[in-house]
């Protein structure tokens, strides 16, 4: 049963395949802010999983974070969430998630997922008409 308060840890060390200037969203050879959001919402994912109904899952639907400081190559990098709200359905959480490195402090916010039926959500997501099936006619 899912109970405030829910806590996750997750750790991971900066690699190449982490850097800005490898995926493609700075130029720096740091921890890539999309890659530190990466982790703060698998920090939660897996902090709340144990707790779901079987076949069941949570989705991402908003991040609100800051990267406040850069993380180099090698540096261990660790994730914290929290629950600290659960809508009155039960199916909106929120979490309190931050992230450090070695020096301290690099990054902190709020994140919101929703509670799934992982085959439904997959069903719905694949009967999606493709844009590339659909004609214009003029």
């Amino acid at each position: 049963m899912l109970k405030l308060g829910h806590q996750g840890t997750h750790e991971i060390v900066v690699t190449e395949e982490l850097l800005a200037k490898r995926i493609g969203s700075g130029r720096v050879g740091v921890f890539a802010t999309v890659m530190m959001i990466a982790g703060m919402e698998a920090c939660a994912v897996e902090s709340v999983q144990p707790f779901l109904d079987e076949g069941y899952t949570t989705v991402g639907t908003r991040v609100n974070v800051t990267h406040e400081a850069a993380t180099p190559l090698g540096m261990r990098v660790r994730f914290t969430s929290e629950l600290i709200e659960i809508s009155e359905n039960g199916r909106q959480l929120r979490f309190q998630v931050a992230a450090y490195d070695e020096a301290g402090l690099i990054g902190q916010g709020m994140h919101e997922r929703v509670i799934v039926n992982t085959q439904k959500f997959e069903r719905k997501t694949f009967e999606k008409p493709s844009w590339r099936n659909q004609q214009v006619t003029r």
